[in-house]
Order: structure tokens, then C-alpha cells, then sequence
């Protein structure tokens, strides 16, 4: 038997910070995933080639699972670039979730695959079919808000790398996201509106507010600027990766026509800055690609 499922990444969140103290992040799933492949093994192993968090996972699954035989090799196949604040521990660990339990006979919900993640680290809700607020602290979804309309998205590294561990353990957050509570309400609220109403504008200028009053927290080099440069080629917005290193030029998927000159003017007027990828945000969700004999 073989098993090859896949799980998302993510171009930073729409929005990310506390409300009344309560925790959340809406995700902002995108079309590069974390790809994990289970082939029957002969022996019960107990020795797979994973980094940590993801080893981590599989264990935490069988024992959730109150399963101790697990006579399959697995193997983890990313394209999502570590520490950048694109989901990957969370791709890699719904990924890996998944595939054991569908290994094993079962299948978990991404409610159980919440749980089991966030016992690892604060994790991303791209394993939810729709867009969610999403209480990452906790693995906890605290509201379905729907479907993103077609939206299309430069992504830039601004460099270095963030451990999401010690980033969440910073003894100053906790009142740093209070301290911007008032702007992220606003973001929260254009950003519901243009889920239920189909306007990627709405959802640009929410994910903009947001990565505004993130500046106090995780300072990002020329957002300004490229909130600027933006508006100047006809998108729709700015997000960006709160507890990372990249930012996400947001253009409207049906009318993208400055897309290619707003790439080529960023290239060349900020070289140091590192072009990822063109993607599109997607509905999000771990998906079975295959199942079958080996």
C-alpha cells in the first residue's frame, strides 16, 4: 500500500494578534505544500529519518491513536522554505498526521490534527477546508469565515529566520498585541466582510492594517515602501508573516495585468530583497492524492 498525502503551505496569515486577550491568526493558505509518502515496510518500525518536530508528530498520532504497530516507511517531501513564517512545521506535521492515521484505518478531522499539532508548537489552520479564525496558541478554531475569492501573490523574503517557539515565548507579546487591539478589530472586520462578500480589496486592506500594527512586534524593512509600490501597480494589498520573515504582494487574480512590472520594479530597486515565488491562495485543507498498492 501506498499513501501520498499533502498538506499546504502558507504566505504569512490575513491577520494575526489577540482579541480581549484571546489569541488568533487567519491563515493564508497557498498552493505549496508538504508532501508525505507511507509505503508498507516489512518489519514494525521504530526508526524514521525526520526532523524533530515532524518525528514528533507521527508518534504523537499513534499514541492518540492508541496504536504501538506501525509497519510503514515514511518519507517527507517539502517546498516550503524553513523559519520564513510559511507554515512549514504545520504542513509537515498535518501531513504527517494524516498519513499515519490513514495508515492505520482512520482518518482524523482537522479538529484532532489541531490537537495533536499544537501539543508540538503554535501551529497555522491550513488544514481547515475554508479560511478559519483560528486560536493558534491552543489548536483551536474559533469560526469558519469562508472561502477566499481568486487572489494572486508575490512573495518576499526579507531575510533572516524566526523560531516560532521563541517568538510565542516572548515575555513582552502578551501586551504588544494588546497595545494594537483597536487596528486589529478594524483589519478583522474589512477582512470577514470580504470573505462573505467576495471582495479581495476588502481583504487586501485588512491584511495591510494588520501588517501595519505588527511593525511594534516583528519590525518589517520597507513595508512601507512596498505598500506604496502596491497601490502603484494596481493591487489589492500587503500581508505579511507575523511571526516571520517574508511579505506577500496581493493582487487581485482577474485583474493582475501589473503583477509581471510590479515584480520586475521590486527586483530591481531592492536587490537584497529575495523573490520566493508567484502562488495563489487556495480553500487550505490536507488532501489524500493517493491510496492504493504499492
Amino acid at each position: 500500500m501506498k499513501i501520498c498525502v499533502s498538506a499546504p503551505g502558507s504566505c504569512g496569515e490575513l491577520i494575526q494578534g489577540t482579541l480581549d486577550g484571546q489569541n488568533f491568526l487567519v491563515s493564508c493558505p497557498i498552493n505549496m505544500y508538504s508532501n508525505v509518502i507511507v509505503t508498507m515496510s516489512q518489519v514494525n518500525n521504530n526508526s524514521f529519518s525526520l526532523e524533530p518536530k515532524a518525528e514528533l508528530a507521527l508518534y504523537n498520532t499513534l499514541k492518540y491513536l492508541k496504536v504501538s504497530d506501525f509497519h510503514y516507511s515514511l518519507s517527507l517531501y517539502s517546498q516550503l522554505p524553513k523559519g520564513k513564517g510559511m507554515a512549514s512545521s504545520s504542513a509537515d506535521i498535518s501531513a504527517i498526521c494524516q498519513a499515519v492515521a490513514i495508515a492505520t484505518g482512520k482518518i482524523l478531522t482537522p479538529n484532532e490534527i489541531a490537537k495533536i499539532a499544537a501539543q508540538i508548537e503554535p501551529t497555522d489552520g491550513i488544514f481547515y477546508k475554508d479560511l478559519v479564525l483560528f486560536d493558534h496558541i491552543n489548536g483551536m478554531k474559533l469560526a469558519t469565515l469562508g472561502s477566499c475569492p481568486p487572489i494572486s501573490i508575490l512573495i518576499f523574503d526579507l531575510g533572516g529566520e524566526i523560531n516560532t517557539l521563541e517568538f510565542n515565548s516572548r515575555n513582552d507579546l502578551r501586551l504588544l498585541n494588546q497595545s494594537k487591539e483597536f487596528e486589529i478589530k478594524q483589519a478583522l472586520k474589512m477582512i470577514k466582510k470580504g470573505i462573505h462578500e467576495g471582495n479581495s480589496s476588502l481583504i487586501g486592506q485588512g491584511a495591510t492594517l494588520s501588517a501595519k500594527a505588527n511593525q511594534k512586534i516583528l519590525y518589517k524593512p520597507y513595508l512601507q515602501e512596498f505598500i506604496e509600490i502596491n497601490a502603484k501597480y494596481d493591487g489589492i494589498g500587503v500581508n505579511i508573516a507575523h511571526s516571520g520573515t517574508i511579505l506577500g504582494m496581493m493582487f487581485d487574480q482577474v485583474r493582475q495585468g501589473k503583477m509581471k512590472a510590479c515584480l520586475a520594479f521590486i527586483k530591481q530597486a531592492f536587490p537584497s530583497v529575495h523573490f520566493i515565488k508567484q502562488v495563489q491562495i487556495i480553500s487550505g485543507g490536507v488532501v489524500v492524492k493517493s491510496y492504493g498498492p504499492r
